[in-house]
């Protein structure tokens, strides 16, 4: 054959039909897709109600017809593109200023309260010895003065855009499955405010590291987290180095122990002088060197799972292996005289010697473990740097352990508490086949029989969140004030970006459902059917086309098959036609859930966000007490509240 004949017409073809295959490969059409909900037994509109409850966060009034108008499929593959316009959220998110910034410019704006006052100390502004005078009223008007004059915000602003851009988000995006994976996979790989080293670093943990991956390679999401500013302050990974004779730059391709200072030379005779350089290394290998935490929680809670197959050795020699791995300086209080070092050296010159600076991460090879390692078996020879990290990382991500662990975990979120192990098993295999693609995982659960089965249909509970969402949704309600809501949502015990453990909160129904979360999610579905929530707007009249019911039992009936469509309700129904018309239902439900709580007080008064919660809390309890000759809204109060609406 003619070679113009070919590159003309034949290579262009092969090209465009690998390019099809390939397409289809990583984007599976839906076609390609077949969801088994026929074979348990499932209508079209039980299956679309099942798919709503589990990929968003409650389903909205017409929601299921718009779904059996794209089709089951279709509309999940859309949800996997994540491309769906977003534009009345984006004009809301528009007017928070501080979900765009870099960590740089968050720190430079958001400082931290002790810097704030050791900054004022030094312009004088404040004297030191009027720290802890009695009028504390005039100190913190003094402080406030001269943070609007420096330009500086405080840090109760910041976290409060960040919780509020994610109510918001949850509320109204029309990417409802990107929205619920950002939340599962930043919970997966938690960090949380409560440490005030890493919490100025969450935002753009969420906005660059967790929801940019939330579709992709696993191994993509673990790496981004490893080295993400957040993660590295959170799990302490950014001070560990090796001892100081096993990070000396190698010659000879062996290692150089470290060589004593000349004050040391000074100290006394060698004798003396090795005695005390040798308990000098103890004491930073002790204080200051190598830190496992990273790295056990790493393979405990990232990856292998606690059962995965791994040892002590395992951790210590893998933290190893993560020395140097830290922060580029910032203008703050840690990283101030650290960015001027490194300014005095030279970037160039610095990364000739094997530094690494990408983003806001920094490799610091001057830190580095230079020795030999071996992880799980695999052996990492000496005198290496950043790469054996990302190879490490990669290793952990791609083992058998993790595979399982990841699969199970997604089957508990979206499957059930208690996932079949012939379904964790397939994921499983689908993880290692398609090299931890998170899609594919996905998709594999979803057209599997159990995800399905009736069995799995509402087998989940909601948590806090998940409830106060699928509430407002479920009434098509305006939120102009989510902090609003953010106040209920912690009173029922789910403080958002709080949460101290790097588990993340716990995904079964066994940690959100006891006595006294059952009456504060009572008492939360009652304040918001009444209206009594500020800043939450909705037409109760309008969910059932301006008809207004002729009884309560009437009320009763129509709103629970609209707000929790595709149900068999008799036995809801029953529970709560004698709760109607007790005119103390509220202040019962309400003295209740207050006694209960007694124990637990979700406010901090140090925190001036949560300050205004505080007051903002105790406004919307005054105002549920009056809102009892409300038939319509105890109704729907009823319904939110009941044990039916808290699965999903």
């Amino acid at each position: 054959m003619n070679k113009s004949i070919l590159k003309i017409f034949v290579l262009p073809f092969l090209l465009a039909f690998c390019g099809i295959l390939f397409a289809a490969y990583i984007k599976p059409s839906p076609a390609a897709i077949k969801f088994p909900y026929k074979n348990a037994g499932l209508t079209d509109r039980e299956a679309a109600a099942h798919l709503l409850n589990r990929f968003s966060f409650g389903q909205k009034p017409g929601d299921i017809d718009k779904v059996l108008k794209i089709g089951l499929e279709k509309w999940f593959t859309q949800q996997l593109a994540a491309n769906q316009k977003d534009e009345r959220l984006e004009k809301m998110l528009s007017s928070y200023d501080a979900l765009n910034l870099s960590n740089a410019e968050v720190i430079k704006i958001y400082p931290k309260n002790a810097q704030v006052l050791r900054w004022a100390i030094r312009d004088g502004v404040i004297h030191k010895d009027s720290v802890n005078l009695s009028d504390r009223k005039k100190y913190r008007e003094q402080i406030a003065a001269y943070m609007l004059e420096k330009g500086y915000k405080p840090q109760a602003d910041l976290f409060r855009q960040l919780i509020n851009q994610k109510i918001l988000r949850a509320a109204y995006s029309n990417n409802q499955l990107k929205e619920v994976l950002t939340d599962f996979w930043f919970n997966h790989f938690n960090v949380s405010i409560t440490k005030n080293i890493s919490a100025e670093y969450i935002p753009a943990y969420e906005r660059d590291v967790i929801r940019p991956h939330v579709f992709g390679q696993f191994s993509e999401l673990l790496i981004a987290t490893a080295k993400s500013p957040a993660m590295l302050f959170f799990l302490d990974n950014f001070s560990s180095s090796g001892t100081l004779e096993n990070t000396r730059k190698p010659q000879n391709g062996k290692i150089q122990k470290q060589m004593p200072t000349n004050a040391a030379m000074q100290m006394g005779d060698s004798t003396s002088m090795r005695a005390q350089i040798v308990s000098k290394l103890q004491e930073n290998k002790k204080n200051q060197g190598l830190n496992e935490n990273y790295a056990r929680e790493v393979m405990e809670l990232h990856t292998l799972g606690v059962d995965g197959g791994y040892s002590q050795l395992d951790v210590t020699q893998a933290a190893r292996i993560l020395t140097g791995w830290s922060v580029v300086p910032m203008e703050n209080a840690y990283g101030a005289p650290l960015k001027k070092m490194i300014e005095k050296a030279g970037e160039d010159n610095l990364k000739k010697r094997g530094f690494v600076f990408e983003g806001d991460f920094m490799f610091a090879a001057n830190r580095h473990d230079r020795g030999s390692k071996t992880v799980l078996g695999k052996v990492f020879p000496a005198n290496r740097g950043y790469e054996e990290g990302v190879e490490l990382l990669n290793m952990l991500a791609q083992h058998p352990s993790t595979a399982k662990f990841i699969s199970r975990k997604l089957a508990v979120r979206f499957v059930s508490d208690n996932p079949s192990e012939a379904l964790v098993e397939r994921m499983s295999a689908t993880f290692n086949e398609k090299n931890g693609n998170i899609s594919e995982v996905l998709l594999s659960m979803v057209t599997s029989p159990e995800f399905w089965s009736k069995e799995a249909l509402r087998e989940k509970t909601k948590s806090p969140f998940e409830l106060a969402m699928s509430a407002v949704r479920s009434l098509n309600a305006d939120i102009k004030q989510p902090n609003q809501l953010n106040t209920w949502i912690s009173k029922m015990g789910q403080k958002m970006y709080y949460y101290q453990a790097p588990t993340g909160f716990p995904d079964k129904g066994q940690f959100w459902i006891n006595t006294g979360s059952l009456l504060n999610r009572m008492n939360f579905g009652l304040a918001l059917a009444s209206q009594r929530i500020p800043g939450i707007k909705f037409d109760l009249l309008a969910l059932n086309n301006n008809h207004e019911p002729e009884s309560s039992e009437a009320a009763l009936m129509s709103y629970s098959k609209l707000i929790m469509p595709e149900r068999n309700l008799d036995k809801t129904i029953e529970r709560l036609k004698s709760m109607l018309n007790d005119p103390d239902l509220i202040k019962k439900v309400e003295t209740a859930a207050s006694q209960n709580n007694k124990m637990q007080d979700v406010v901090n008064e140090d925190d001036d966000l949560m300050m205004n919660e505080k007051i903002t809390d105790k406004k919307v309890n005054n105002s549920v007490k009056m809102a009892g000759d409300n038939m319509l809204a105890q109704v729907v109060g009823l319904i939110l509240g009941s044990p039916e609406f808290q699965r999903k």
